[in-house]
């Protein structure tokens, strides 16, 4: 049965997100609050977690997971930002967006898309990850806690904690999150002079960034 967290939204209790972290550094897979819905989320490093993950989520190798980071400078370790990226990246983080972006060599090849070496990374926008990450001190990897068989993201976690109390090691609960999933950016043509393509338009606005 899983283990249930509640913090403040704004001022989340680091004892009890200590906690968590613990639970993940054993190879535990949390559901965590973002700034657009619930995710999913395990260690980097951990195979069988990043396993579990995908079993949760019933989505295979081909499905593109994403590093959550803690800021700019992180995510720099783990892809490969050119000038032109990395202007429009900060533009854009943290907020609701996901790059699509070369992976470095600090992403396991099992965690990057099997056929592209890409990877998805965001910088996420809500007091709670930020928190998580900082006492991680580590990205995490994450895909959108949608249940299968549905087609919307989940948002309470006390349905999230229902539906998944045998499957996941803790649910962190911070209250609703919004139910609009990230915008999807592939930035992978910018790196040989084209422009970036909106793979998925969602909570993050385009007009912002020029697209």
């Amino acid at each position: 049965m899983s283990q249930f967290f509640e913090v403040h939204p704004a001022n989340p209790q680091a004892r009890l997100l200590k906690q968590a972290v613990q639970l993940l550094e054993r190879g535990g897979v949390l559901a965590v609050p973002t700034d657009s819905s619930y995710a999913l989320v395990c260690h980097l490093d951990d195979k069988a977690a990043a396993d579990r993950l995908r079993r949760i989520r019933q989505v295979d190798d081909k499905h593109h997971l994403t590093l959550l980071c803690r800021d700019l400078s992180e995510l720099a370790n783990y892809a490969k930002v050119d000038n032109r990226q990395y202007r429009l990246i900060k533009a854009a983080t943290p907020g609701a967006y996901t790059f699509i972006l070369e992976a470095s060599k600090e992403v396991p090849r099992r965690v990057s898309h099997p056929s592209r070496k890409t990877i998805g990374l965001r910088v996420p926008d809500h007091p709670v990850m930020h928190l998580l990450l900082e006492l991680h001190n580590a990205p995490v990897l994450a895909t959108t806690l949608i249940a299968p068989g549905e087609a919307d993201p989940m948002n309470d976690a006390e349905a999230i904690r229902e539906r998944f109390e045998h499957e996941v090691d803790g649910v962190i609960g911070a209250g609703a999150c919004a139910l609009t999933p990230t915008t999807v950016l592939d930035l992978t043509p910018m790196a040989t002079g084209g422009d970036p393509e909106v793979v998925r338009a969602g909570l993050g606005p385009l007009a912002p960034l020029g697209l």
